[in-house]
Parts: C-alpha cells; sequence; structure tokens
C-alpha cells in the first residue's frame, strides 16, 4: 500500500489500481484520483472536509461511498454517509478498515466535542484523526498529528510512546511554523526511536508504502 501525504491532514491511499482518500479538507488543494473507491471522514470540522471536495472526487468516480462518524453525517446532509463509530469495521474495495476513538480532543472547555474516528487500514496504517486515540494492534506506520490548537508536543510525543509504532510521520501541520514544524518532527523522532522505530520527514506529495 503506498500513502500519498497531501496538504495538511489529507491522505490518499493507493493498492494497484484502487484508491482510498482520507480527510479531504479545506487546506487541501484539488487533486485527481483513479480508481476511487471510497472516501473516509474522521470528523466534520472544516479542515478535514468540505462538500467540494466530497461532490468533485463523488462525481469524478461516479459515486463511492463516504464513510464517517454521526456528526459528519448530519452536518453533511446532502450526502450519504454510512455512520461508524469505535470498534466498526468496513470495507471498501481491498481496503480494510478499523475505527478507534469516538471523540474529538478538547480544544478547551467552553468548545463542545465533536465526534472523530481514528481509522486503521488494513492492520498497517493509523490516522487518529484529532485524536489520540490508541488502537488496540500494533501499528506498522502511524501518521502523527503535530500542529493543533488541541495539541501540545509533549502530548504528541506521549501518544507516540503509547502507540510504539514501527515508523512515524507527521500530519495536520499547516497551523505551525516551517520552523514549529521541524521541532515537531524532532520531537516525534525522538518519541519513535524509544521503542527502535523510524520517523520519516515528509512533504506535500511524498509517498510512503507498507
Amino acid at each position: 500500500m503506498e500513502i500519498t501525504k497531501h496538504v495538511h491532514a489529507c491522505l490518499v491511499l493507493r493498492k494497484g489500481d484502487e484508491a482510498l482518500v482520507v480527510d479531504p479538507g479545506m487546506l487541501t488543494p484539488d487533486f485527481d484520483v483513479d480508481g476511487l473507491v471510497g472516501i473516509v471522514v474522521t470528523h466534520e470540522h472544516a479542515d478535514h472536509w468540505t462538500p467540494e471536495h466530497l461532490r468533485r472526487l463523488q462525481d469524478a468516480s461516479g459515486g463511492v461511498p463516504i464513510v464517517a462518524p454521526a456528526g459528519v453525517a448530519a452536518a453533511a446532509s446532502d450526502f450519504d454517509v454510512d455512520v461508524v463509530g469505535p470498534g466498526d469495521e468496513r470495507t471498501l474495495g481491498s481496503f480494510a478498515l478499523r475505527f478507534f476513538g469516538g471523540r474529538h480532543a478538547e480544544i478547551h472547555s467552553s468548545i463542545p466535542l465533536v465526534d472523530n474516528v481514528g481509522v486503521m487500514v488494513d492492520d498497517a496504517l493509523y490516522y487518529p484523526g484529532d485524536s489520540f486515540a490508541v488502537p488496540d494492534r500494533p501499528v506498522e506506520l502511524l501518521a502523527t498529528p503535530c500542529g493543533a490548537p488541541w495539541l501540545k508536543i509533549g502530548e504528541a510525543m506521549d501518544f507516540v510512546l503509547d502507540v510504539a509504532p514501527r515508523r512515524t510521520f507527521a500530519t495536520h501541520e499547516q497551523p505551525i511554523s516551517s520552523f514549529g514544524r521541524q521541532m515537531a518532527d524532532d520531537r516525534i523522532r525522538w518519541a519513535v526511536e524509544q521503542g527502535g522505530g523510524e520517523h520519516h520527514v515528509v512533504e506535500p506529495g511524498t509517498v510512503l508504502t507498507v
């Protein structure tokens, strides 16, 4: 499986002639995907999905399933959303999905929490959305959020230590500067190396393989 990092929170996963899109949000420029079999949205915030992205991807593919938690289904009421929660499993094309967590990490007590699911794909890649939900199984490659109003880098480091993946890369990077991104990469690298793992420094367009 190939994982292409797009701007901010969006990933495109590919196996052969099939592709899966995760979190196509407002900070990610339009992109084309051949062989799309499904779309996963981890939660309702606009940096993780937009109606324009969903409509464009569905129009180009002839209509594919959208899998997301209940909050997304409510926010994206113009779309047919397959609602999932923690513990659920789905298969989209040849991609096997497992979902974890259930709630967005707290930004502040004054801001209501929303639904959020972390998604594990083929028991290899884990992407937590906007959360530090730890899956109940080993992780080969962890997409690690590195910059957000709900995140401090020490929490991201503890998350990596708890998951103990073999490999990491940083995502959700748009809220921080290039200097902040370098510091985040350094801290995530330290955390994954405590378990003998490896950190990949990625930019939009970087392709990783699991």
